[in-house]
Order: C-alpha cells, then sequence, then structure tokens
C-alpha cells in the first residue's frame, strides 16, 4: 500500500463521514469520486443499517475504539470469502456510517474530532485488504466512477 494510496481512501472516508454527521466541508469542495461514493453509499445506507439492527441493537458503540473493534470483526467476517467487488467496497463505507450515527447516539459528548480515527480505520483496511484488487480495476476514477455513472445512467 502506498502512502498516496492510503491518503486518498483516508480522504474519501473522511468525506463521507463528514457527510453523515452534516458537517460542512472545509476547502474547495469535493472530489468527483466523493462525490459519487457519497450519493452510491448513501442510496444504500438504511439498507446496511436495516440488515445490521439485530446485530448492532444489542452492541454498545460508546467509544472509537469500541467502534473499531466492531468494525474489524464485522469487516474479516463479510469479507472472509475473498470476493471484492466496487459494490461490496461501498459496503464498507456504508457500514463506518452506520457506526459513526451509533457513535453520535451513544456518546456523551461527542464533537468532530471524536470521529478523526474512523476514517483512518476505514481506510487501512480498505488499502491493506483492497488497494491491489483497486489498482487492477482501474483505480477510484477509471473504476469506480466510470462503472458507477454507465451503471446508473443505464
Amino acid at each position: 500500500m502506498s502512502v498516496c494510496e492510503f491518503a486518498y481512501v483516508h480522504m474519501l472516508a473522511q468525506d463521507y463521514l463528514l457527510y453523515i454527521l452534516k458537517t460542512p466541508q472545509p476547502g474547495l469542495g469535493l472530489s468527483k469520486t466523493s462525490r459519487v461514493l457519497q450519493n452510491v453509499t448513501f442510496s444504500i445506507q438504511q439498507e446496511v443499517e436495516e440488515a445490521l439492527q439485530p446485530y448492532l441493537h444489542n452492541v454498545s458503540v460508546a467509544s472509537v475504539e469500541t467502534a473499531r473493534t466492531i468494525f474489524n470483526q464485522v469487516m474479516e467476517k463479510e469479507f472472509e470469502d475473498g470476493v471484492i467487488n466496487w459494490g461490496r467496497i461501498v459496503t464498507i463505507f456504508a457500514f463506518e456510517g452506520v457506526l459513526a450515527k451509533k457513535l453520535l447516539r451513544e456518546q456523551a459528548a461527542p464533537d468532530v474530532d471524536t470521529f478523526k480515527p474512523i476514517p483512518y480505520f476505514v481506510a487501512e483496511f480498505i488499502t491493506r485488504r483492497m488497494g491491489e484488487w483497486i489498482r487492477q480495476n482501474g483505480g477510484w476514477e477509471n473504476g469506480f466512477v466510470k462503472k458507477k455513472f454507465i451503471h446508473n445512467s443505464g
């Protein structure tokens, strides 16, 4: 995993987290990839949330460390079959949003800084486990964005 790839995925995970938390995003605006990822991920977030409700209902997410542990356990189980595709990668971001919302509801006094580690461990998982697959499938711009635009417009 290169530092550049990690930084890019971290930025995507951070953008999605800020979107879920309804936090204004500083700077020049989102990249095309972030906008597409947000739209696609948000469109399935409710579905992911409902599917995980029985599991998450009994689990407290009172800290970022707990969120990290839950994230790693669920992702290891989810990807133990070794199958990777863009849809499953999008689901990772959706799960990031589910955990962030649960943490927001259950933590005493959260602020934006509370959530900073979440995009880091999401990016770490994606780049470590899927970085090579992403490169082989066109990367974010030539793989994900083009596939989503073609798929959504067709």
